[in-house]
């Protein structure tokens, strides 16, 4: 008998999301950085273990929408939530709840959603008995179905959240090939390394303001060995920002194309050729026939 498992992994940005789905599924799928507002798509994370089927959604992390582009994540992030059998509460010990977690919680009534309740980075915490008053706090807002205080940075607890989730499995075909960790393309991988790289390496708020298009992707042989020609556009919202993106005599463009064609090799088993170029939209993140052309944030 097959099951499947539609899960949310929900949270305030930089709880821990993206680097919990990679975890869960096994792979990168999700790019990580340190800044909030990293995930910007719902991505489709895929584990099958044994007969059951675990598709996690890893949701941008809930914020108040500023411009157009914050509008499309809360509608992707209130969208997944809708009909999945569980979802995750991805909650940080080291910051007080905020009003992001009040409100996420509020949906969670609305809809009768089961939820677990995952408390990152304990690692963090000086004294293990802190906790318990940050499970009580929790505990007030929401009856959860599980509390598991974890650390994905160091592995702690982790091996309690699939067993976990694995109670709201319910019986039914598998949605997804049993071989795949993701339902997004190898484009769609590749752009999002791209944009990692920029949040990696830029420590301004420039980053934001910033989107990865795949313009060319092909395959080619030579001397029996497969290349992938990949040509990638940075876009950003200024000229003053492509001055900085490009970097002197371009070194910082090309520090981004390195540290991204070494992961993309990794991603799809072959030499990569990369070729990065940055145009500007003036103020981007307002237009929606921008957002919509280069599908920047899902609905």
């Amino acid at each position: 008998m097959t099951k499947n498992a539609f899960i949310a992994i929900t949270g305030r940005p930089n709880a821990g999301k993206s680097s919990l789905t990679n975890l869960l599924v096994g792979e990168k799928i999700s790019i990580v950085s340190e800044k909030p507002q990293t995930t910007r798509n719902r991505i489709n994370g895929v584990l099958t273990r044994g007969d059951t089927q675990f598709v996690f959604i890893d949701t941008p992390g809930m914020l108040r929408a500023k411009n157009k582009l914050n509008e499309h994540m809360v509608k992707s992030i209130r969208a997944s939530v809708d009909d999945v059998d569980c979802a995750i509460l991805m909650a940080d010990v080291t910051r007080k709840i905020s009003v992001v977690e009040q409100e996420l919680i509020r949906s969670f009534a609305e809809r009768g959603t089961e939820v677990v309740l995952l408390l990152n980075k304990i690692d963090l915490l000086r004294d293990k008995e802190e906790l318990l008053p940050i499970i009580a706090q929790y505990s007030a807002l929401y009856d959860f179905a599980e509390v598991i205080p974890v650390s994905v940075k160091r592995r702690i607890n982790t091996d309690n959240i699939l067993p976990a989730l694995e109670k709201f499995a319910i019986e039914g075909e598998h949605f997804f090939p049993d071989d795949i960790a993701t339902d997004r393309t190898e484009r769609f991988l590749c752009a999002e390394i791209v944009r990692e790289k920029i949040l990696w390496t830029m420590q301004q708020e420039i980053p934001h303001g910033t989107a990865v298009d795949i313009e060319s992707f092909k395959t080619r042989q030579k001397n029996n060995a497969e290349i992938i020609d990949i040509g990638a556009v940075i876009i950003c919202e200024k000229n003053s920002h492509k001055g900085m993106i490009i970097g002197k005599g371009g070194e910082r463009l090309k520090q981004i194309g390195t540290l991204a064609r070494k992961d993309m090799e990794e991603l799809l088993d072959a030499k990569v050729n990369l070729q990065l170029f940055v145009k500007v939209k003036e103020d981007w993140r307002n237009r929606e026939n921008v957002i919509n052309e280069y599908n920047i944030a899902d609905e």
